[in-house]
């Protein structure tokens, strides 16, 4: 028993310095620039790939050729990364920082394609690193000495960053600027050439740790989102910025990984993330973190006031509904499908953007209201033997007592670290989804979820679908621009000074999320009676991504933004997946270029260039009568 507690010990230990250096990157990355930087795991996984290629030709039994290959993929990387800096993150510094997030994601998906083009489909099986292809007997047991190897390297890389930032100049204005780097830039530090620096830095680290995994496990194109969530759960529940306390972090989750499947083994997959909301619940900047010094926000514009429409956008709302309700018509019958499942995205994107934007709690795990919105569908079809009406009004509750639960944790914080808490709750319903088989079927989900033989037909779905959302839609619209909503902005925009004047902030922010879980437990209930069938994916990361880019290429502080952005990027999507096998990775530069160009959303932008030229329009004169003659 020992035996294996000492040998499961070594093996978290081992595992914990490849994830310390992607974690430590991505933290050190956060806390200068601000920057969620989703492609993190990209730049990981181009170090493995990159590693192989360079192991491969310069000779993969050669101690310098592979060491050599290994350091020379980090260094190429790093180069890629003050590349992506300059190019695209710098021009979007002046954005909010969900929308640099938005664009750090769209790297992802471009990174997968050119990932795929040039190495192809297949894993790819690296070699056993030169001096470490032998073992060593420990306690009884045979232990890799490659495994050995990587855990010196963690405390060895831990030291090096220490004596980097506590010892060198650079280290001191990174760390400064990780404290308030609108004070660094006020005593005249070059804030571009340390941005650079900084990415630079971060993404060779990450692509270090990918490098070094060549000779544990395969390089395959899905290690980047693989190694992102996890990497994000070390990063906060370490302290955004903290080097030791990534360290630590990574060093329990390795632990909890190597046991939990000896422990824990139904629990294993959402083990890491029930570790990260009890150590936010607990201590909410993470386990080293701080409360931010300054503004972690740059100077870019001030978000405009969330208005109600003016009359000719109304008027085009009134024709976007008409062209909806005479499409039937006009298309060929496989649009109907397309345009119903647009109309539930579109109820789906407006409840997080309920969140987002007069609330102002971003949340990555807001897929968990829609999948559990569609399993209370079947569920309630399947053993409750509900039809389809009592079936579609009993399903919203189900989501709405889980937004219940999990937002009165969630409001607690704030920013970054409440959007990885709703991360943490996410991933627990889905693992519950996933593993409860009894319940939910597991992986195999609940099949035979159809509409009542009324509404089987694909017109008549569609104009159930399409009545139901905009109703929905409307009835968040009626709420946002109500006392309510008003009170939800002032505690968004300014909570002391809401507080101060009575508004119980929490509390209000509380039911929001819960309002937020249940429209979004609608349009679960509608897509699982559209699928014919409900799966555990409906609740996983990339459908709550998903609702992430429709609300802010839509415009997070216009109420159609995310209807548009819902209708923008679901449609662009389904054509580029017609079109081209590498759809994903002009999708993702077309990502880049709406961040780019309309930083503000689609809807967003239109609206600040309508008022922009309102304003230059020449005022008109005003007629004055002629004074009486005297």
């Amino acid at each position: 028993m020992i035996d294996l507690i000492f040998a499961q010990t070594l093996n978290g230990l081992a595992s914990a310095s490849s994830l310390f250096l992607v974690a430590c990157g991505l933290s050190i990355i956060f806390g200068v620039t601000r920057i969620v930087n989703f492609a993190h795991g990209s730049f990981y996984m181009l170090g493995a790939y990159l590693a192989f290629t360079l192991v491969s030709r310069f000779g993969p039994a050669d101690v310098l050729g592979f060491w050599g290959g290994v350091l020379l993929a980090a260094l190429i990387v790093a180069a890629l990364g003050a590349i992506v800096e300059i190019v695209i993150l710098r021009r979007i510094y002046q954005a909010p920082e969900l929308f640099q997030l938005l664009a750090t994601f769209g790297l992802v998906l471009m990174v997968q394609d050119i990932a795929l083009g040039i190495w192809g489909p297949e894993d790819k099986l690296g070699p056993r690193a030169p001096g470490f292809k032998s073992f060593v007997v420990l306690m009884g047991s045979r232990f890799p000495s490659y495994e050995l190897f990587l855990i010196v390297v963690g405390p060895i890389m831990l030291g090096l960053l220490w004596f980097l930032f506590q010892k060198t100049r650079w280290g001191t204005l990174v760390r400064a600027a990780t404290q308030d780097r609108e004070m660094v830039g006020a005593l005249g530090v070059n804030q571009r050439l340390l941005f650079t620096s900084v990415f630079a830095f971060g993404a060779g680290l990450a692509a270090l740790g990918g490098a070094l995994q060549l000779p544990r496990e395969a390089v395959n194109l899905h290690m980047d989102l693989s190694m992102i969530s996890e990497a994000f759960v070390v990063v906060v529940v370490g302290g955004l910025g903290s080097v030791t306390g990534a360290y630590l972090a990574a060093v329990l989750i390795g632990i909890i990984h190597a046991f939990g499947i000896l422990i824990f083994p139904k629990i294993t997959l959402v083990l890491v993330f029930l570790v990260m909301a009890v150590v936010l619940v607990i201590k909410p900047y993470g386990l080293m973190g701080k409360r931010p010094v300054g503004s972690a926000h740059a100077h870019g514009p001030v978000e405009p006031l969330l208005l109600p429409a003016s009359h000719n956008v109304k008027l085009i709302g009134l024709a976007a509904l008409a062209v909806l309700l005479l499409a039937p018509f006009i298309v060929a019958d496989h649009w109907l499908l397309t345009l119903t499942e647009l109309s539930i995205f579109a109820l789906f994107a407006a409840s997080l953007h309920f969140m987002m934007g007069p609330g102002g709690m971003a949340s990555f795990g807001h897929a968990a209201y829609f999948g559990l919105g569609a399993y209370g569908a079947a569920l309630a079809v399947k053993w409750l033997g509900m039809p389809m009406l009592p079936a579609l009004a009993f399903a919203p509750f189900l989501a709405g007592i889980a937004g219940f639960v999990f937002g009165w944790f969630c409001v607690r914080l704030s920013g970054v670290y409440l959007a990885m808490l709703t991360l943490a709750f996410a991933q627990i319903a889905w693992a519950t989804a996933f593993q409860w088989v009894d319940v939910t079927g597991g992986d195999n989900g609940i099949l035979g979820v159809w509409p009542a033989a009324w509404a089987s037909s694909k017109l008549v779905y569609y104009y159930l679908a399409l009545a139901v959302c905009v109703a929905a839609i409307l009835a968040l619209r009626v709420v946002v621009f109500a006392p309510f909503g008003y009170a939800l902005r002032a505690g968004r925009d300014s909570p002391l000074r809401a507080e101060a004047i009575g508004l119980p902030v929490m509390r209000i922010q509380w039911i929001a999320f819960i309002i937020a879980a249940f429209a979004a437990g609608i349009a679960g209930a509608l897509f699982a009676f559209f699928k014919g069938s409900v799966f555990p994916t409906y609740m996983a990361i990339p459908r709550s991504v998903d609702g992430l880019l429709m609300v802010l290429l839509g415009g997070v502080q216009t109420v159609s933004g995310p209807i548009v952005g819902a209708f923008a990027f679901m449609g662009l999507q389904e054509q580029l997946m017609k079109a081209t096998m590498y759809w994903r990775f002009v999708l993702g530069a077309s990502i880049v270029l709406l961040v780019i160009l309309f930083p503000r959303g689609l809807v967003g932008t239109a609206l600040a260039l309508s008022e922009r030229r309102r304003e230059a329009e020449p005022a008109t004169p005003v007629a004055v009568a002629p004074e009486p003659a005297r």
